[in-house]
This record gives C-alpha cells, structure tokens and sequence, in this order.
C-alpha cells in the first residue's frame, strides 16, 4: 500500500522504497510505502516527440538494453538512435542485443554501432545465454523494445523461472503483438537485476531540449563545433555535411539525427 503521506507521487519499478508495517513478507502481511529514496537514474519517454507528459519507465537503472530483432519484424535505426539518446540523457550505458540472427546476418548493425563504442550482443533462439548473463551481472538493467521483437524470449533464457508469455509478428503489419502489459523487474541467477517492460510502438524524446539530442550522437559532436551559430543542422552551411563527406560519420547516421530534429519540429 502507498502511503498518504506520499500525496501524488507515484512509485515506479526501480524505485528504492521506505516501508513501515509487517515486512516479513509472509502471506497476509501488509506494510506501507511511506517514502521514496532518491534516484540515481531516472529512464522516461513521451508518447511523441510533441507531447508534454513525461513518462518514466524505470528508476535507479544503470544500463539500457535495446533489444532489436534483425528480421520479422525489421530493425529500425531510427528506434535505436532514440534509445542511445534516452540513456545517454539518463546517464545510463548502453548496450544492443540483436535477437534473431538465424533469420537475418547482423553485419549492417555491427558496422554502424560498434565504431562509435557501443556494446553490441548478437543472439538467436536457442542460444547460450551465460555470456549475456555477464554482461548484465551485478548491474540494473532495463530491456526495451518494439513488441516481437524476442524480449520475454530473452527474459526466459536469462532468468527461466519468470515464464513471461512470448507472443508472435503480425505478418500482415509486421508488428509484434503486445504480451508484457507492465514493466517487471527480475534478480538474475548469479547477480543483478533485469527489468521487462512492454514493447512500445515509438519513443518520443520531447522532454530532450533540441540542442541536446546530437549528444546522443558522439560521431556528430565534434564535426557540429564548425556550424555557425543557431544552427538548425538543416541549412546549407551545416558543418555536419562536410564533417560526413570528410568520412568521420557515415550518411546513414547523418539522416537519422536530422530525422529527429524534423519529427520534432513537424511530427507529421
């Protein structure tokens, strides 16, 4: 039970709690939570990138986990980039899990994200997950995705005790079907902790300031230190154009934070 004393202020999964009351955690007992500790991470998203209501998702998480399917349904680097700018924003590290690779090879990803620092893991069903494991060992790590993408797939191997339910890819839309309704977070055998959240069809970054969003992109920021002043990196003295042509950043990732920028300001 929340407490009064609380008012409005919601509890989300992560949070670090003060309980009074019965905490033995035998059946029946019943305890209040009467405070929240401060956080150390906060992960929020927008419903678009116009929307003004911020949405945490979790608390007190210190890695981000954007778990990507290779095919059905179809990676989308756009869906990427956005979460490497949430955690870069939540001062999370990040890592990419990249499911489903007896359908499709993963060398596109690899050569986009791997140069610029960011761990990446390949995976296919049926897979050991024991290096995996590792990597999330002793850490508060959140996995987020599109739906059908193979989270609770993922969540099973890691932790088979959670029997998350695992749904399928519409093959008429490409989209996976929703089987995670609420975020879960799930100790891990050997250390650690993974969070489960549902898949989510966008995530809007709006609660970004504008000229924030390139610090989620780090092959960009250098080359954006010759753009004149105001620079909406749309114009044609945009430093960023030559700071591609030059070979410091692929076109590809060039595209895709000018993509953001137009989403933010015209969201149609």
């Amino acid at each position: 039970m929340r407490a009064r004393e609380l008012g409005r202020k919601g509890v989300v999964v992560g949070d670090r709690v003060g309980l009074v009351g019965d905490t033995s955690g035998k059946p029946d007992a019943l305890a209040r939570v009467v405070r929240v500790e401060p956080r150390t991470s906060i992960l929020r998203r927008t419903a678009d990138d116009t929307d003004d209501v911020e949405r945490v998702i979790v608390s007190n998480a210190d890695q981000l986990v954007i778990v990507t399917a290779l095919a059905d349904p179809e990676p989308r680097i756009g869906m990427i980039d956005r979460c490497l700018v949430a955690a870069r924003d939540a001062g999370m590290d990040a890592l990419i899990c990249l499911t489903k690779a007896d359908l499709a090879p993963p060398d596109r990803l690899l050569e986009i994200y791997r140069p610029l620092g960011v761990q990446v893991w390949v995976t296919q069903r049926g897979d050991d997950p024991s290096v995996l494991r590792g990597m999330l060992k002793d850490r508060m790590s959140v996995l987020v995705g599109h739906s059908g993408v193979g989270k609770s797939t993922l969540v099973n191997a890691l932790v088979p005790a959670a029997d998350r339910a695992v749904g399928h890819v519409n093959a008429v839309t490409g989209r996976g079907r929703h089987t995670s309704s609420s975020a879960l977070a799930l100790e891990l055998p050997g250390g650690g902790w993974i969070i489960d959240t549902p898949g989510v069809r966008s995530f809007g970054l709006a609660h970004i300031p504008p000229e924030d969003l390139i610090l989620g992109f780090p092959d960009l920021v250098e080359g954006s230190a010759g753009c004149p002043p105001l620079c909406t990196h749309a114009e044609q003295s945009c430093a960023l154009d030559a700071w591609v042509a030059d070979g410091h950043a692929t076109p590809e990732r060039l595209e895709s934070f000018r993509r953001l920028l137009t989403n933010r300001d015209d969201p149609a």
